[in-house]
This record gives C-alpha cells, sequence and structure tokens, in this order.
C-alpha cells in the first residue's frame, strides 16, 4: 500500500496520520515536494517514509509534541524521556529515505545543555541506586533531556538512505539494541552541543557508507552503555563498518566510547577521509563506565 501526504493547513499531524493508515501489513508513506511541519513521527514495522525531492520537514519545537514519553537510552542509561523526533520501537523492515530534508529546529532546543544538567545528574543517581527502569521517568520542564532526532530501539534491518539531516536537539542518528542497520548516502549538518551525527549504541551489525558529517560533537560515536546500566543490560555493540565517508568538522571522524559499559568490538573503518575535525579516530573512556574495546581496524 501507497499513501501520498496531502499538506493540511495547520495539521502538523498528516504524516504520522498517513502512518497509523497503514495495515499491519506495512507500505510505504511518501511526503511530497514543499514544506512540511509535524511533530513525533512514529513508524512501523514494514514501512518506508520516502522523502521527495524538494521535500522538507520541518520538526516542532514545543516539547509537548514530544509526548507521551517513550522508553529511550539516554546518553547510555534506560529511561523514559520526550520521543525522539523520529521513532521506532520494537519493529523490522523499516526504511527512510529519498534525497528530502529534515530539518530538527535545533537552536531551539540546544539551550536545554545547561537546563538538564540537573535532570540528567538525576538520571545518573537514579542508576546507580538501583531505581527500575519504569520510574525513571523525564519529560517535564523541570526533568527536561533533549531527545535523540532518529531512534530505533530494539529494531531489526534498518535502512536509512540519501536523505539530509540539519540540526537536530542532541544526538542525530540513534540505533539502540538494534541488528542489520544501513545507513547509506546520509548527510547530517548539525552544529549544536552533543550533536554527534550517528551513534550506534550495544547494536550488531551496522554499514555506514558513503555519508558526509559536519557536526557539533563526533562525527560518528560507537556506545553500549554507561556505568551500571550498562553493565546491567550487557549488550556490546559489534560488527561496526564505516567506509566512504566523508568528516568534515566535529570532535572526532570516529569515536569508539565513552560509554562502553557493555564493550566494543570488530569495528573496522576505512576508505574515510577526515578533515577539520578535531581528531581522526578517538578511543575514549571515563571512570564508571569502563569495558573491554578490542578488534579495531582502521584503513
Amino acid at each position: 500500500m501507497e499513501i501520498r501526504c496531502v499538506y493540511t493547513e495547520g495539521n502538523q499531524n498528516v504524516i504520522q496520520e498517513a502512518v497509523d493508515r497503514l495495515p499491519s501489513a506495512g507500505g510505504t508513506v511518501i511526503v511530497p515536494r514543499g514544506n512540511w511541519k509535524s511533530g513525533a513521527i512514529h513508524l512501523k514495522s514494514n514501512v518506508k517514509l520516502y522523502l521527495e525531492e524538494g521535500c522538507v520537514i520541518h520538526f516542532s519545537s514545543c516539547m509537548e509534541d514530544y509526548l507521551p514519553p517513550v522508553f529511550t537510552r539516554w546518553e547510555g542509561v534506560e529511561c523514559y524521556n520526550y520521543s525522539p523526533l523520529i521513532y521506532a520501537a520494537d519493529c523490522e523492515n523499516v526504511t527512510i529515505c529519498g534525497t528530502g530534508v529534515l530539518d530538527g529546529a535545533g537552536s531551539a532546543w540546544w539551550h536545554w545543555k545547561k537546563l538538564q544538567q540537573n535532570a540528567a545528574d538525576r538520571l545518573i543517581r537514579a542508576e546507580s541506586q538501583g531505581i527500575v527502569v519504569e520510574e525513571r521517568v523525564f519529560a517535564t520542564r523541570e526533568d527536561a533531556l533533549r531527545p535523540s532526532f532518529i531512534q530505533f530501539i530494539n529494531c531489526k534491518h534498518v535502512t536509512l538512505e540519501d536523505f539530509t539531516i540539519e540540526d537536530g536537539p542532541q544526538w542525530t542518528i540513534h540505533p539502540v539494541y538494534c541488528e542489520d542497520v544501513v545507513v547509506r548516502g546520509v548527510t547530517v549538518n548539525t552544529k549544536g552541543p552533543n550533536t554527534d551525527g550517528c551513534n550506534p549504541d550495544s547494536c550488531r551489525k551496522v554499514l555506514i557508507e558513503d555519508c558526509t558529517f559536519d557536526t557539533g560533537d563526533d562525527c560518528i560515536a560507537i556506545n553500549s552503555g554507561m556505568n551500571e546500566d550498562g553493565w546491567r543490560v550487557g549488550r556490546p555493540c559489534e560488527q561496526i563498518e564505516v567506509k566512504n565517508c566523508r568528516f568534515i568538522g566535529g570532535h572526532a571522524a570516529v569515536a569508539i566510547g565513552s560509554g562502553m559499559s557493555g564493550g566494543i568490538c570488530d569495528i573496522r573503518i576505512h576508505d574515510c577521509v577526515a578533515r577539520g575535525t578535531e581528531r581522526g579516530i578517538r578511543i575514549k573512556s571515563m571512570r564508571g563506565r569502563g569495558g573491554y574495546v578490542k578488534r579495531i581496524n582502521v584503513e
């Protein structure tokens, strides 16, 4: 089944409504050329979101448009928080493709960096004290944690291809507990604080190829959880390949860690070009986040 979105003045749920109309067997949602406004978009299994050339999706800067809270992993710790701008949980065969643009209205979120420090500290205390995940809820103005731009969690067979992402709230492409992920031909331009380009997080079999990154933090950061929570989950990030990518700006072209409590192994980085980043390859850790790092190959 194929549904072509039709612009409706004042309705920023057009894309989500199209996804919801697809049958359980799935289908394709086409977003045509033009400017579209949207709140959170939640995808489901066997769905392709196709962004036509000239399509720009402008995501809302109103935090209430990302409620109710969803299960997520925020900087290596599980919790419930504002929904990522595009989100899928427990899904298979999900694709976002086409040559359109996703605009995350990043500047509306970036001032949260200071505001969210108390919430971030409370989250760390909660996990260190063994508070169950269901009680770690952070989705109020007082407990405001910036969400990721695109997050797939517990998903298989995910493809992201050919589109451009601009100015997300925090981490940009964030697959968590996923298997068989392809990120191909994607351009990430985002300059805010902590706006990593792509963060495979306790994932298996991830290919990142032919992408361009110009970011406000690490272009690619490979992680596997933080502190006690990462050890509790105990899922490594493994079999990650990065090839034919361009890194224009950012802290590191490819960073490994510092959230590595679940372990990181079998990483291959080759045929990439980094110009303007502070570092090329960076392996980092810090007290409390320890885990193993092994079999890293850079060519």
